[in-house]
């Protein structure tokens, strides 16, 4: 999988998330859901948003003396024994990722759950040089054998299917016999996972954060896999986004605290962890470290106006306070970055030939700024994308031809009097019952979703009402 995972068009993917009512129904109840445990977690932490803005100044901070972060942290690495390999882009990783797994001749990997590795698509390298690559996080584990079915959401990737799904999914693929009780799929996939783990000779973790000071790598996770992946096979491989880095331990446990409860609305997630490379006198760990640190576009962000966009720690709070998200799912967007967070990164990353539709993909709200743990100002970062959008002529002529229309109606009183009186008249074979039901493009978008009332008669409308009432000034 890569950063895309649907070539479609836009509307073609909204539309099929607009019409999938499971997928709008799960989407909705994890939201709510989400939204009181969150708050019920971040009122127990105290003074949540003097968290946040703690949060907010430790990203800024290492974000602007990253350089100094990331050399501290490779020379630590190394210092222990470990190796560093700094990539540019997304095929430098994964092409070290493939040498490493050639020089140990390796055939089975075991892999937790890692955005930044589909973003460099890593698994599609190593299986074509004829490596197993096995997700380990369950729900990444039932896409994969689900077809790689692309993930829906950052923080739970199958979100989208329900136990009845996964049922037959492991019917299928996997010879499973037994009833969709979660409990009961659950234990079927540990069984099989568990000899996965001990097969491999490469374990492939992400990295929430790493820790400079220490040269280790923090790993958050819910099911142990992350410990296990990294653990039992002889030799890790961690790979990281560049920006994806604190300081020391103190910074971690504060960003660690603001994660857990954002995304999962725990006080802390079952599994927190610090590892790196095996030392002398440790009872665990692979006898081999590789740290591969991404750049792929990410030094071109660091140096635009959306650098903020770099602060995210992927906690996915964003997806689940967004209303657009509530109703198109994540597979809309085509990016394995869904949600507000995806609609500002995913045009960095890709570019806008194939995701300028993904910023006008947001009400503009402002949900997904207020609920943001380190407060990246989202909805903004939106509107610059709209902004640059515009300005480099990537909107259609007939968008550019209604904007310079409104603009100049709206900017003269003479010509937006005018269009009121006319806009009931005008409108009326479009109208039924007080409401306009078809019509062109703009409208056949909006109508086909939502009430569009027919504009008033001009006896009805404000300016008249305000002519006439005593004291009134000029229509």
């Amino acid at each position: 999988m890569s950063l895309k995972t649907d070539s479609r068009e836009f509307g073609a993917r909204t539309a099929d998330g607009i019409g999938d009512a499971f997928m709008r129904g799960a989407v909705g109840s994890a939201q709510d859901s989400l939204k009181t445990r969150r708050l019920t977690a971040a009122t127990a932490l105290g003074d949540w948003e003097a968290w946040r803005e703690l949060g907010q100044q430790i990203r800024q901070h290492t974000l602007a003396n990253l350089d100094y972060y990331l050399e501290q942290m490779a020379d630590n690495v190394e210092r222990r024994g470990g190796h560093v390999f700094f990539a540019r882009t997304k095929e430098e990783a994964s092409g070290y990722i493939l040498g490493v797994a050639q020089s140990k001749q390796a055939r089975k990997i075991v892999k937790s759950k890692s955005m930044v590795t589909e973003e460099i698509e890593m698994n599609r390298v190593l299986l074509e040089a004829g490596c197993e690559v096995i997700e380990s996080d369950l729900g990444e584990y039932i896409l994969q054998e689900d077809d790689w079915d692309p993930p829906s959401h950052i923080v739970a990737p199958a979100l989208h299917k329900n136990r009845e799904q996964i049922r037959d999914v492991f019917a299928s693929k996997l010879n499973y016999e037994g009833d969709e009780t979660p409990e009961h799929l659950a234990r079927f996939a540990r069984t099989v996972l568990r000899e996965k783990f001990l097969e491999a000779e490469i374990g492939i973790t992400g990295c929430n954060f790493a820790v400079a000071n220490l040269g280790a790598i923090n790993l958050v996770t819910n099911e142990g896999n992350g410990d296990l992946t990294a653990a039992l096979p002889p030799t890790h491989i961690a790979v990281m986004g560049m920006e994806r880095i604190v300081p020391t331990l103190e910074e971690m446990e504060v960003l660690d605290n603001l994660l857990c409860r954002s995304a999962v609305g725990q006080k802390l997630t079952s599994y927190i962890t610090v590892m790196g490379p095996r030392e002398e006198g440790d009872t665990d760990g692979p006898e081999e470290f590789h740290l591969v640190i991404v750049d792929n576009g990410r030094s071109d962000i660091l140096a635009s106006e959306f650098h903020e966009a770099l602060q995210c720690i992927r906690c996915g709070a964003c997806l689940n306070v967004c209303p657009v998200y509530r109703h198109i799912g994540g597979h809309a967007y085509g990016s394995i970055y869904p949600g507000p967070i995806g609609a500002v990164i995913t045009p960095l990353l890709g570019g806008y030939d194939d995701y300028k539709e993904l910023p006008y993909a947001s009400s503009l709200c402002g949900a997904c700024t207020d609920v943001c743990p380190v407060k990246i100002p989202l909805h903004q970062q939106l509107v610059l994308h709209r902004q640059n959008i515009v300005s480099q002529g990537r909107t259609g002529s007939a968008d550019r031809i209604q904007m310079k229309t409104a603009g100049k109606v709206l900017s003269s009183p003479a010509l937006f009097a005018g269009t009121l009186r006319l806009a009931n008249p005008m409108s009326a074979l479009l109208s039924k019952h007080g409401r306009i039901v078809r019509g062109p493009a703009p409208l056949s978008g909006w109508i086909g979703s939502r009430d569009l009332p027919q504009p008033a008669k001009k006896r009805d409308g404000f300016r008249d009402w305000y002519h006439h009432r005593e004291g009134g000034g000029h229509p």
